[in-house]
């Protein structure tokens, strides 16, 4: 059959093959780059401490309590060796004992430079300090975030194009173990492709979203999260000095009494409110849930509280994306899914790849594939 005596769908399902093959050459490393990347970050807190001997020997410490002075002793550790009028330090509560970790912000913003701490886990002194970026998992982790995401959804979306059966939906289906090498090749790539699409555009999707907040914000307008209104009062006549992180803990424990907390920012500048972003009941994330209380830092006020359970279906959709992303929704066997997820893409370039490279070695044509689905 020539290419003039082609139907048009026949013609179609050609220029969609051609397509698929050349977004597969194009950008199927990069699918693939993704995808690992992503796996090793499921776990990259684990992995990470695998790297530094030191931050493990802290681990069978038990976990201290709200209340207990070493996360003000922390703050006077890390402040002792950077401090700016305009910064931040972040202490994660974990809950699991060992090191704390703690992030510092010489300047306002999330995407600020900023300094990863771990301090002992009784606060006397730093265990571990690296810039972010600098070392194996957080580069890996921009690396993931700055991928383009939304050509490999394209890629997958011409793959089922590609694949549509014309025929027997059972025989597309099937894997031949008695066929030739090339067929069989063919059906791996084909089935590996299928089952796992509607993962793989979840994670494609989630993953969008993460990378790109305004995006978010113009398709989910999720309730933004309050400003604070500083207190005149505490400005006027309240105390010289901050109040303590286990004060602020307390006040934030109050407003939120069956949250669970898990991040606390404490700014340099007295102005600025202390932030607790807690776990409430029904926020799926474990680690970057979406509540805040905001303490005032001289008097130890409660000046606003942001708890999903009250902001709206935006927020109540957006809550969801980051644990579909990183597979936390429901523990361990989803966050072991998103693993053996993010391998398939690297299967999918390597069995593309040489099913491609055969087929050129054989001088089989595009045109002939898919004849016989």
């Amino acid at each position: 059959m020539t290419g003039h005596s082609r139907s048009a769908p026949a013609r179609l399902r050609l220029l969609v093959r051609r397509v698929h093959l050349w977004l597969g050459l194009g950008i199927g490393l990069l699918f693939a780059v993704l995808g690992l990347t992503g796996s090793m970050l499921v776990f990259y807190i684990g992995i990470d401490a695998a790297f530094h001997p030191a931050v493990m020997a802290e681990s069978e410490r038990p976990a201290p309590a709200l209340d207990a002075p070493v996360w003000d002793r922390a703050l006077a550790t890390g402040r002792a060796r950077w401090h700016d009028p305009g910064g931040k330090w972040t202490l994660e509560i974990t809950g699991d004992g060992g090191t704390i970790p703690a992030r510092y912000y010489p300047m306002p913003g999330h995407h600020a430079d900023r300094q990863m701490v771990w301090f002992s886990a009784d606060g006397t002194h730093i265990v571990r300090a690296e810039p972010w970026g600098s070392y194996l998992m957080s580069w890996i982790y921009q690396l993931h975030m700055q991928l383009l995401a939304g050509d490999i959804g394209h890629q997958l979306l011409s793959g089922l194009a590609a694949w549509w059966p014309r025929g027997s939906w059972r025989k597309a289906l099937a894997f031949r173990r008695g066929a030739p090498a090339l067929r069989r090749l063919r059906d791996l790539h084909k089935l590996a492709g299928l089952w796992s699409m509607g993962l793989l555009l979840i994670l494609v999707a989630t993953g969008v979203l993460l990378a790109l907040p305004a995006v978010t914000q113009a398709l989910l307008s999720p309730a933004p999260v309050p400003a604070p209104v500083p207190n005149p009062t505490s400005r006027e006549g309240g105390a010289v000095r901050p109040i303590t992180v286990v004060a602020a803990l307390a006040a934030a424990g109050r407003a939120l009494p069956d949250g669970r907390v898990i991040f606390v920012d404490i700014p340099d500048a007295l102005d600025s409110p202390i932030r607790v972003r807690a776990q409430v009941p029904g926020d799926p994330h474990r680690r970057f849930p979406g509540s805040y209380v905001f303490v005032d830092q001289r008097s130890g006020e409660v000046l606003a509280v942001h708890d999903i359970r009250h902001a709206g279906p935006g927020t109540a959709i957006t809550i969801w994306v980051r644990p579909l992303h990183d597979g936390s929704i429901a523990g361990l066997p989803t966050r072991i899914l998103a693993v053996v997820m993010g391998l398939v893409p690297a299967f999918l370039f390597a069995t593309g790849l040489l099913r491609w490279q055969r087929r050129r070695q054989t001088a089989d044509p595009v045109a002939t594939e898919g004849q016989s689905v």
